[in-house]
């Protein structure tokens, strides 16, 4: 009979369990250990898990992290009414960890589809090296772009908040305000201004700065107007840009500024094309120079508005003819040669005071050297290497010297003012600033050529007619200067100019508006002429830009009567050096 099977508890020679019995003497010892290795594992991984978690990670998304880079807090700028132009707002800016990234090819499919400019080669380079632990993906995100990126889920990437400048007005003055670098730093005009001597708070939280803001001299509705005339106008005679300026004649507070093509300050620009024509640039500026040179003459008593000179033959100098564009063949008393516009009689005019006399006197009005802005350097004057008859015939008529138009603008406002010195200034100032009185020319030049210029705007025979707007007495000069090219100046290429203040008999604001390379067409005559283009866009500016500035229409005005009269004060005197 076959042995029964033993049963579990059956004993070997001891009566113990046996050695291979689980429920053996070892058995509890190898229980511990198992429990001892599981319990260090899962602690490997929660440790892991921490360490992620603290990264900012987790395993499957990315979260907006509370991270800051260092920026710069910046105070606001505002116009001269408080109106917001530049501030700082929260931004999000993304970055990438390449050695917590887990796929690259994912990463850079999905970030192309929320930024279709993606480099895609640079990024997967940057992906690539392992041993960077910082990468900068995109800077200055707007929320609901972030948005976006976080809703992908991918591992390795995360934001970090800044501190980055948003310009409420878009494009509005942006040549005025310039811009800030990633960095949130001054680059050029105001903001730069803001840097250099307002000053900026290097930052560790996303945090604007509590700080009374820039206060401007612009008028944001007087800026808007400008702006959008001269855009007009450049469609209307397709024009290849404009500028444009208003200045307060007595404080030479900025009040607009435009040059178009315009540029964006929260994304600059740096084509040549954009660069600022009031104050970036210089030009010949033409006829609209004749203003000097008449009130030079006047102030230097070489003549009276009612002087005659013979203007009818033309001038030769330096193998160049000198000739006026629409001949009277008869004297023209000094009065004419403004109106008319008349080359030969400015030349003539400059040539009566001689060289050294007429640079002293460009000198004098601050023409000769460079002058600088709160908003940057202003292009310094492209004077001719010396000063004959051939130089100074030309720059009567405002060729073979070329301005910035600001610096002219500034120059040309001491003509209306009175004769007193005007400082540009892009900030506004306080009411009892004290501007200082320093004399550029006699009160009673200033009278006389306050009354040319209303004259040539008033009279039917002024070439700036078609500026004239009822009730404003507008007064001015025309300009058509010839644009330089190779081998010489290019015929039809022009800018045209126009020169204007208002109200002439008390005048409160110079507007100076130029068009660059206009074409002519059936509005214009057939003609590029600053009276068929320049002119009329100077009378759509003051007509929509006087009742922002508190001057409205007035009854004196509007029945032709200017309030002028001469004056006989004694000229003032000027040394040549």
């Amino acid at each position: 009979m076959s042995a029964a099977p033993a049963s579990e508890h059956e004993t070997d020679g001891g009566g113990q369990p046996g050695a291979g019995d689980p429920g053996g003497a070892n058995g509890p010892l190898r229980t511990l250990i198992a429990t001892v290795v599981m319990a260090l594992f899962f602690m490997a991984i929660g440790a892991q898990l921490v360490r992620l978690a603290l990264a900012g990670l987790t395993d499957s998304s990315i979260s907006l992290s509370e991270t800051v880079a260092q920026s710069y807090a910046r105070p606001d700028i505002v116009d001269r009414n408080g109106r917001l132009l530049a501030t700082d707002v929260v931004a999000y800016s993304l970055f990438a960890d390449p050695a917590r990234v887990l796929d690259r090819d994912e990463v850079i499919e999905k970030l192309a589809v929320v930024f279709p400019d993606l480099d895609r080669n640079a990024l997967r380079r940057d992906l690539s090296d392992r041993d960077r632990r910082f990468v900068w993906v995109r800077r200055g995100l707007p929320p609901r772009t972030a948005q976006a990126v976080h809703d992908l889920g991918l591992p390795g990437l995360d934001f970090r908040r800044e501190l980055r400048r948003a310009y409420p007005g878009g494009n509005l003055a942006g040549h005025v305000l310039g811009y800030v670098n990633i960095d949130n730093k001054g680059v050029s005009g105001i903001e730069r201004y803001v840097d250099d001597i307002v000053g900026v708070e290097a930052v560790q939280s996303a945090t604007r700065a509590e700080r009374p803001p820039v206060r401007l001299s612009l008028d944001i509705g007087v800026q808007h107007a400008v702006e959008a005339e001269l855009a007009d106008a450049v469609k209307r005679y397709e024009a290849q840009g404009a500028a444009g300026i208003v200045l307060d004649v007595d404080t030479g507070e900025i009040v607009a500024s435009a040059s178009l093509p315009e540029v964006d300050p929260a994304r600059p620009n740096m084509d040549s094309a954009r660069a600022d024509k009031i104050s970036g640039s210089t030009f010949e500026l033409g006829s609209v120079f004749k203003t000097l040179t008449v009130a030079m003459a006047i102030d230097q008593a070489l003549a009276t508005p009612e002087t005659i000179v013979d203007v009818r033959k033309e001038l030769k100098s330096g193998g160049f003819t000198i000739k006026d564009l629409h001949p009277l063949r008869r004297p023209l008393t000094v009065a004419e040669i403004f109106l008319h516009s008349s080359n030969v009689g400015a030349a003539m005019l400059a040539l009566q005071a001689g060289p050294d006399r007429f640079q002293a006197f460009l000198r004098h009005m601050q023409l000769t050297d460079a002058i600088k802005t709160e908003a940057g350097n202003v292009s310094p004057p492209q004077l001719p290497p010396r000063w004959g008859e051939t130089e100074t015939i030309t720059a009567s008529y405002g060729h073979g010297i070329a301005l910035a138009p600001l610096q002219f603008a500034a120059a040309a406002s001491a003509v209306v003012n009175g004769g007193r010195k005007v400082t540009p200034t892009y900030i506004k100032r306080p009411f009892d600033s004290g501007v200082a009185d320093i004399p550029l020319m006699s009160a009673a030049t200033s009278q006389k050529m306050r009354d040319l210029m209303r004259r040539n705007v008033a009279e039917p025979a002024g070439t700036g007619k078609r500026a004239d707007v009822p009730g404003y007495q507008v007064g001015g000069k025309t300009g058509t200067a010839e644009m330089p090219g190779v081998g010489g100046y290019r015929e039809k290429a022009v800018i045209s100019s126009f020169l204007a203040a208002f109200p002439m008999d008390k005048p409160r604001y110079l507007v100076f508006v130029m068009l660059f390379e206009p074409t002519a067409n059936k509005e214009t005559g057939g003609e590029v002429l600053a009276s068929r283009n320049a002119a009329p866009t100077t009378a759509r500016v003051i007509s929509r830009i006087g009742p922002l500035l508190g001057i409205l229409p007035t009854q004196a005005a509007l029945s032709g009567n200017s309030g002028l009269a001469f004056d006989a004060a004694s000229p003032a005197k000027y040394e040549a050096r």
